[in-house]
């Protein structure tokens, strides 16, 4: 007897479709092929759906934050990684800045503490999302990934995978109108986080996509730049996926 596949749980992402160079994009073109992958991005993911049409129950709501804490704290290290590995001083002391929006400059500043608010506004206790006890075994693996690849991989192409930069802003418009129509009882301070990201998210493209098109200026090196963001977009599909499958109701 023949076994067949049964539907799974998990969703099956879209393929990015970047292209296979014959010869090397200008700066523009190369710009261009970046956005296209805007169709592949994690947003697409049903969790994301149904929370844009305010079809999440609190406690998927809950679940999301609490696992997400998990990535928006290996942020700031990827982002180290890519220093520790950048000869340019130049591009060091600007990317800095990323850390900093991170981490703040002081305890109870930055875009981890605003995520952490987030989270008890949602009903997750401090306590609880500081000590990341809900956060699952994959997510962290997933999480993880990404310093481990920043670490690794050419700096360069670290850059690159930052790159899901690009289509953020939107993604963080759609959170700020879509919370508060859908889902009144999330206060106004808890969109504090992504508000914060519609100023920072734009300033880090600009610099990263400028790295990239000065950097990246072969065949090789620009399907390298197409690879990592690839990565960057399979490892959040993959995160989402495993929140959404843990707290499916």
């Amino acid at each position: 007897m023949t076994a067949t596949l049964g539907a799974s749980r998990l969703a099956t992402p879209p393929k990015p479709q970047f292209p296979r160079l014959e010869h090397p994009l200008g700066a523009a073109e190369l710009e261009q092929a970046l956005r296209s992958f805007s169709g592949s991005y994690y947003v697409q993911h049903p969790f994301h759906q149904l929370m844009y049409e305010g079809k999440l129950s609190q406690r998927q709501f809950q679940g999301w934050v609490a696992n997400r804490l998990a990535y928006q704290r290996v942020v700031p290290r990827k982002d180290a990684a890519i220093l520790s590995n950048c000869p340019d001083p130049a591009v060091r002391r600007e990317w800095l800045q990323r850390i900093v929006d991170h981490d703040g400059t002081a305890a109870g500043t930055g875009g981890i503490e605003l995520w952490i608010r987030l989270g008890v506004s949602l009903g997750v206790p401090r306590e609880e999302m500081e000590d990341e006890r809900h956060v699952l075994p994959a997510v962290r693996l997933i999480a993880e990934s990404y310093v481990t690849f920043c670490r690794t991989k050419p700096w360069v192409e670290a850059v690159a995978s930052s790159l899901t930069e690009l289509f953020a802003p939107k993604i963080h418009q759609q959170r700020i109108e879509a919370f508060p129509r859908y889902y009144p009882w999330i206060p106004d301070a808890a969109l504090d986080y992504f508000r914060s990201r519609l100023v920072q998210a734009p300033r880090d493209v600009h610099h990263g996509l400028a790295i990239v098109q000065e950097h990246c200026r072969t065949v090789e090196t620009q399907q390298r730049a197409f690879e990592a963001l690839a990565f960057k977009l399979d490892m959040l599909w993959a995160m989402i996926d495993s929140i959404h499958n843990a707290y499916s109701e």
